[in-house]
């Protein structure tokens, strides 16, 4: 019997049919993007954290070298991202351009 009182047996015929697969798939997308919005909302503390420990003293500098190393990897991807969205929008809009051409 699961926690939700429903047996296995039944959980894994029910997710055999389609639209409970689908409910299910969705509840599961929904919960981890609750989760993630959570963690988004951890990143000024994080960024702080990070922040506070590359700059202190009394840190051992291996800290300190790999909270630098954090604030690079974050920033290059940051930019990486960046540059996808830059290229997945003008591929779009060429995409659309090029369809409008073969409507006319």
């Amino acid at each position: 019997m699961t926690p939700t009182g429903v047996g296995a047996r039944t959980l894994i015929r029910w997710l055999k049919l389609p639209e409970f697969h689908a409910a299910y798939l969705k509840a599961r997308r929904e919960a981890v993007g609750q989760s993630i919005a959570r963690m988004q909302q951890a990143t000024g503390a994080a960024t702080i954290t990070v922040l506070k420990l590359m700059t202190d003293p009394n840190v051992p500098a291996a800290v300190k070298l790999r909270a630098a190393e954090c604030v690079f990897a974050h920033a290059i991807k940051g930019i990486e991202l960046e540059d996808i969205e830059t290229r997945l929008t003008e591929l779009e809009r060429a995409a659309e351009a090029a369809n409008d051409q073969r409507h006319r």
